[in-house]
C-alpha cells in the first residue's frame, strides 16, 4: 500500500486572487446546435441557450464560450462561415444575440464568442466575387488561388493534405485550384493580403461594440502559410495536429523546431499584436483564447506573451495518457514554460473536436485519441471511464489557472459511440471514406430530464443527431440534489475552487509513489490514485470532496481506492 509523504517541491508560485479574471476563470464551452433546442426544430439555438443560462450560472462558471452561431452553409457545423456581422437563422438573431449577452450579463457571466479567420465559408460574398472576378483579379488576392503543376495544370499547386481528409487544393472551372486546409467549401484566406486583416479587425470591434468579452480563435496558428507554399511530407491530422517527415528536415534542425508550411508561422504573431491592440482600446478586461495545436509548449507560449492572446488551450494536457508520471510531467512543464511569459495555464479535457475524457479514459489505452469511436471500434468500459473522467476533473479543477469545460461533462457524460453511419455530419466522415469516425459522438444533443422527448432538450422530440437510451441516467434532473452525483461534484469542486481561490493559487509536489499524484494549492492537499492499488491518506485527514466513495473510516485510517481524487484540508 503508498504512503504519502509531506515533503513539498515548489513548481507554481500563488499569484493575487483579484487578477484579471482570464487568468483564473472556469469557462464553459456551449455549443449551440446541442445544447438547447428553443424553436423545436431538432437543433439547439439562441433562444434555447438563453433559456438555460441559468444552469450555468447555478453550477458555478465563470464565463460561456460560444462556438459559432454566424450565418453559414453549416457545411462543417458552423465553422464555414458566410457572414461574420449575422446569426444564422437556425440559431435566431442578433436580437436573440443580445438578449442572451444581456441575460448572461445579468447572471455575472462573461461570453467569448468563436471567430473563425483562417477560412471563410464558400458562400461567403468574397469567395463568390472570386471566382466570378476570375484569375489575376484582386478578389482573388483574398483568397490563395494558384495555378496548377502538371503540363496542363491538372496537378494540384502542392502536396498538401486537407485535415478532413484528401487533397487539401480544388479546382475551378477557368482551371485555377484554391486552397482549403479543411472541406472544399471553406477556402483558406491570405493573410498576406492587408484587406484580411482589416477585415478581421473591424468583426472584431463588431463584437466587441456589442459587449461580448472575448473570443476563442479557431485554428489560431494557422492563417500565415510559408511562402511560396512548398510540398510537405509530414501528416496532418483531424485535430490540427501535425507530424513531420524527419527526411524533410535540414540537418540542423528537428520536428519541434522546424513547423509544418501551413502553420505556426512566425509571421502569424504579427495578427494577434494588433488584435491585442483592438481588445485593448475597450474596458472591461476583454481577452483572447487562441487554439493552437503546436508543440511542444515552447511553441505554443509564444502565442501568450504580454502583447499577444491572454490564453492558450493545452491541448499537451488533453492529450496526456492515463498515467501519474506523465500527467506530473506536463504539469511541470506547463507552469515552466507559461510562467516564463507571464501568462496562465489553461487547461482543458474535452471540446467538440475530440472524443469526450469519460470515452478516452474508459479504453484499453486510457487517454489515447481516436478521431472518433464508431460502433465497430473498440468500445470504451463506460463505468470505468466515467470514474476516471470525474478523477482527471478533479485534478484539472485544482491546478493554478483557468479551465475549460466542455457542455455535458459535468453530466458526465460519454461520446455517443454506437451512431449509425447514415446519421453522421461531419465531413472528416466523408472526406476520408469512414475511415475516421469523426467529432458527431461528442456532439449530440445534451440531456436535461430523463422523461421528457428528447431527454428535455427539444419539446418537439426531435433532435439532429440521435440520442443514445442510456443517456436517461445522465440527464440534469437525475443528478441534481443527488450526493455524489457527477453533477454535483462538480458544482462542489466549483464552489471550493472560487472559495479557496484556487484559480489564482499556487502548486507544490508532495512525494508520492509512482502512481499516485500528491499536490498542495493553497489550503487545499489534493491526492489523485492513478494505481490500481488503495492509498493511505493521513490519519486524521478532513476531506472536502471526492471523484468517488473512499474507503475506511476517518478514526481508523482513509484509503483512497484506485482512479480516484480526493481534496484535502492542508494542514
Amino acid at each position: 500500500m503508498t504512503q504519502l509523504d509531506t515533503r513539498p517541491s515548489y513548481v507554481h508560485a500563488p499569484g493575487e486572487p483579484d487578477a484579471s479574471w482570464w487568468r483564473h476563470a472556469v469557462i464553459y464551452q456551449v455549443y449551440p446546435r446541442s445544447f438547447a433546442d428553443g424553436s423545436g426544430d431538432g437543433v439547439g439555438d439562441l433562444p434555447g441557450i438563453t433559456a438555460r443560462l441559468d444552469h450555468l450560472a447555478e453550477l458555478g462558471v465563470d464565463a460561456v464560450w460560444l462556438s459559432p452561431f454566424y450565418r453559414s452553409p453549416q457545411a462543417d457545423a458552423g465553422y464555414d462561415v458566410a457572414d461574420y456581422r449575422d446569426v444564422d437563422p437556425l440559431f435566431g438573431t442578433l436580437d436573440d444575440f443580445d438578449a442572451l449577452l444581456a441575460r448572461a450579463h445579468g447572471l455575472g457571466l462573461r461570453v467569448i464568442v468563436d471567430l473563425v479567420p483562417n477560412h471563410t465559408s464558400d458562400e461567403h460574398a468574397w469567395f463568390v466575387e472570386a471566382l466570378a472576378a476570375g484569375p489575376g483579379s484582386a478578389a482573388r488576392e483574398r483568397y490563395l488561388f494558384r495555378e496548377g503543376r502538371g503540363e496542363h495544370g491538372e496537378l494540384p499547386p502542392n502536396n498538401w493534405e486537407s485535415i478532413f481528409g484528401g487533397p487539401a487544393w480544388t479546382r475551378v472551372p477557368d482551371g485555377q485550384w484554391y486552397l482549403h486546409l479543411f472541406d472544399t467549401r471553406q477556402p483558406d484566406l491570405n493573410w498576406e493580403h492587408p484587406q484580411v486583416h482589416t477585415e478581421f479587425e473591424d468583426v472584431l470591434r463588431f463584437w466587441l461594440d456589442r459587449g461580448v468579452d472575448g473570443f476563442r480563435v479557431d485554428v489560431a496558428h494557422g492563417m500565415v502559410k510559408e511562402s511560396g507554399l512548398p510540398d510537405w511530407h509530414g501528416h496532418v491530422s483531424m485535430i490540427e495536429g501535425t507530424e513531420d517527415d524527419p527526411a524533410d528536415e535540414p540537418a540542423d534542425e528537428t520536428p519541434e523546431h522546424r513547423p509544418a508550411p501551413m502553420f505556426d508561422q512566425d509571421d502569424v504573431h504579427d495578427v494577434y499584436r494588433a488584435w491585442h491592440e483592438v481588445l485593448a482600446e475597450y474596458d472591461g478586461d476583454r481577452a483572447l483564447v487562441v487554439e493552437a495545436w503546436v508543440e511542444p509548449l515552447t511553441r505554443l507560449a509564444r502565442y501568450v506573451r504580454p502583447d499577444e492572446a491572454q490564453q492558450a488551450f493545452n491541448f499537451a494536457f488533453l492529450a496526456t495518457h492515463w498515467d501519474a508520471a506523465a500527467l506530473r510531467a506536463v504539469v511541470e512543464e506547463s507552469y515552466a514554460t507559461l510562467d516564463a511569459v507571464g501568462a496562465p495555464t489553461t487547461w482543458v479535457l474535452s471540446n467538440h473536436d475530440v472524443v469526450r475524457h469519460a470515452s478516452r479514459l474508459g479504453l484499453s489505452v486510457p487517454g489515447s485519441r481516436p478521431n472518433g469511436i464508431g460502433p465497430d471500434d473498440e468500445q470504451p468500459d463506460e463505468e470505468l471511464g466515467l470514474r476516471r473522467a470525474r478523477a482527471a476533473s478533479l485534478l484539472m479543477l485544482a491546478l493554478p489557472g483557468s479551465a475549460y469545460l466542455y457542455q455535458g461533462e459535468e453530466l458526465g457524460l460519454p461520446d455517443h459511440t454506437a451512431l449509425p453511419d447514415d446519421v453522421r455530419q461531419d465531413p472528416a466522415f466523408f472526406r476520408t471514406r469512414g475511415a475516421e469516425r469523426g467529432r458527431d459522438g461528442c456532439r449530440v444533443p445534451l440531456p436535461w430530464a430523463s422523461d421528457e422527448p428528447a431527454f428535455g432538450f427539444s419539446a418537439s422530440g426531435a433532435t439532429w443527431l440521435p440520442q443514445p437510451s442510456s443517456w436517461a441516467r445522465y440527464a440534469l434532473d437525475a443528478q441534481r440534489g443527488v450526493p455524489g452525483s457527477t453533477y454535483e461534484t462538480y458544482r462542489a469542486a466549483l464552489a471550493l475552487r472560487r472559495d479557496q481561490s484556487l484559480g489564482s493559487g499556487g502548486l507544490a509536489w508532495l512525494a508520492s509513489g509512482a502512481d499516485v499524484l500528491d499536490l498542495v494549492n493553497r489550503s487545499v492537499r489534493v491526492v489523485a490514485n492513478l494505481g490500481a492499488d488503495p492509498v493511505a491518506l493521513p490519519a486524521g485527514a478532513r476531506v472536502l470532496l471526492a471523484s468517488d466513495e473512499l474507503a475506511g473510516s476517518s478514526g481508523t485510517g482513509l484509503l483512497l481506492p484506485s482512479d480516484t481524487t480526493v481534496w484535502l484540508r492542508a494542514d
